[in-house]
């Protein structure tokens, strides 16, 4: 007979404290659950030593004691998870140690004057549109269900609103946090904390759980416009000078928000230059007529291609089939560079010389996008976020992403290896050309990203004081896996771009 798995003291402590309905063991059928309900298979593979599952803020604040205090030999290791939606393994699980799961703090609830919407970190971004939606209202937040509230929101956040209204953390006018003591406190611009409520709007999970969000709520009366489209690589240079166009910031339409670029897919043994549009304020009658250059190109029709009006949910919802959890393996990685036409000419250059490398990668479909981030998205309230943009103006930025899928989990390291010798192939392009910018969006980094240091010196200086203020032992830069961190105090600015 097996012998008896032995839970770890600190799991002791925390079924004593909260029952053994709200924590799960290896073995039992909540721990499966749990394991099985992150987005992709490397995320899942991780083994905690258990999951536990707060429903309260106060329930919160018992786990974070009970695991910070030495009464029960800590601090001990453990992670947070909120939606489960970044890719990468101990992205929001330990190993080894406790996995704190917010999913049962997911309530969504709106101010009696209905210009603030108050959200549970645990909650969805299809819970918060369903909420919405039927009332004329909207927030500036994620594009696609099941990604949680509060990783987006805490690496800035990128979304169909985001040229008119901001970054999904420029939204946010309020959290609810507990600290590594296990004290709860608010954080807001006027308040005693809006050192934190700053250092919270992009400076991922260095300083507490959060457990509670606030947004501003704008009104938003009608559906938003999408299209996919897809291109034979025979006119790439004809999408390329209309991509370039349109992302001049003299041109750019703050109702428009979009992506363009290419992708291999294997199973079709087919490149394609794609295109996602988006208008949030369109003529329900006509098509944008800013996207015209682009629905000018010759187009290849394809299963997913097609025109929709429809509200966030219905998009949500739509874009959230794309990419299924755990049907492949996924990664993204990213990084940053001015959109000028010769460097989005190099960007696919480098893109058609990465293929060989990953042709026997089974199943693969190997994508790469450019996301523009105009000054009209940056602008706003660029000096009360952690993301260090607010001295880059009038010029826009393009976040380039890689987000490939596959199926065969042993090739993982091949597809690591390829996109990020794709991604310093771009870089070497964009320094040579002076258009390189250092910002790593948080959303989409790698774990071998530097992802704080990226925000500049000011910004990291700022948030090394804030941590000494409310994390003095480091607990969550040391502790806690997943996110970004914070560097040391001591330490010198990595200059690893990739």
């Amino acid at each position: 007979m097996a012998e008896k798995a032995i839970t770890p003291p600190h799991c002791d402590a925390l079924i004593a404290l909260l029952g053994p309905t709200k924590v799960f063991l290896p073995g039992s059928t909540g721990y499966a659950a749990s394991a099985a309900s992150y987005f992709s298979p490397q995320a899942a593979s991780i083994r905690p030593a258990c999951y536990v599952a707060p429903q309260t803020v106060d329930e919160v604040s018992a786990v974070i004691k009970t695991l910070t205090s030495s009464t029960h030999g800590g601090p001990h290791e453990f992670a947070v998870r909120s939606g489960g939606h970044t890719w990468f393994a101990a992205a929001a699980s330990s190993s080894g140690g406790v996995t704190i799961d917010l999913r049962g703090l997911r309530a969504v609830s709106l101010s009696t004057d209905k210009s603030m919407v108050s959200v549970g970190a645990g909650a969805t971004w299809d819970l918060v549109y369903g909420a919405l939606d039927p009332l004329g209202l909207s927030v500036a937040g994620g594009r696609v269900a099941g990604v949680g509230i509060g990783g987006l929101t805490l690496g800035g956040g990128i979304s169909y609103f985001g040229p008119r209204e901001g970054w999904t953390c420029d939204q946010a006018t309020a959290f609810e946090v507990v600290l590594a003591d296990g004290s709860v406190v608010s954080a807001r611009s006027d308040g005693d904390n809006s050192d934190l409520w700053w250092g919270l709007r992009g400076g991922s999970n260095n300083f507490g759980v959060v457990t509670r969000i606030d947004f501003r709520t704008f009104e938003q009366p009608g559906p938003l416009w999408y299209a996919m489209t897809f291109n034979p690589l025979t006119v790439v240079e004809e999408q390329i000078r209309v991509y370039a166009d349109l992302m001049a910031p003299q041109n750019y339409d703050v109702n428009a928000s979009y992506l363009t670029g290419w992708a291999y897919a294997a199973t079709h043994g087919l490149s394609v230059a794609l295109n996602q549009l988006v208008y949030t304020r369109p003529d329900v009658n006509a098509t944008p007529a800013y996207f015209k250059p682009v629905l000018d190109l010759p187009s290849i029709t394809t299963g997913i291609s097609g025109t929709v009006v429809a509200n966030m949910s219905t998009l949500a919802a739509k874009s959230a089939t794309m990419q299924v959890p755990q049907a492949a393996q996924y990664m993204t990685a990213t990084v940053t560079f001015e959109p000028t036409l010769a460097m989005i000419q190099e960007t696919y250059a480098a893109f058609a010389a990465s293929l060989p490398q990953i042709q026997d990668v089974a199943d693969i479909s190997w994508a790469l996008n450019l996301e523009p981030l105009p000054p009209q998205l940056y602008a706003h309230n660029n000096t009360s976020n952690a993301l260090g943009l607010h001295n880059k103006t009038n010029r826009t930025l393009a976040v380039c992403l890689i987000s490939p899928s596959w199926s065969d989990g042993a090739q993982n390291s091949q597809v690591y290896a390829a996109a990020r010798a794709l991604l310093a192939d771009i870089v070497a392009r964009a320094k040579k050309l002076g258009v390189y910018d250092p910002y790593i969006y948080l959303a989409y980094a790698a774990p071998w990203q530097d992802v704080i240091p990226s925000y500049g010196a000011e910004s990291v200086r700022k948030l090394q004081k804030l941590r000494r203020r409310v994390d003095p032992r480091h607990v969550f830069t040391e502790k806690v896996t997943g996110g970004f961190k914070i560097p040391d105090d001591n330490d010198d600015d990595d200059d690893d771009d990739v």
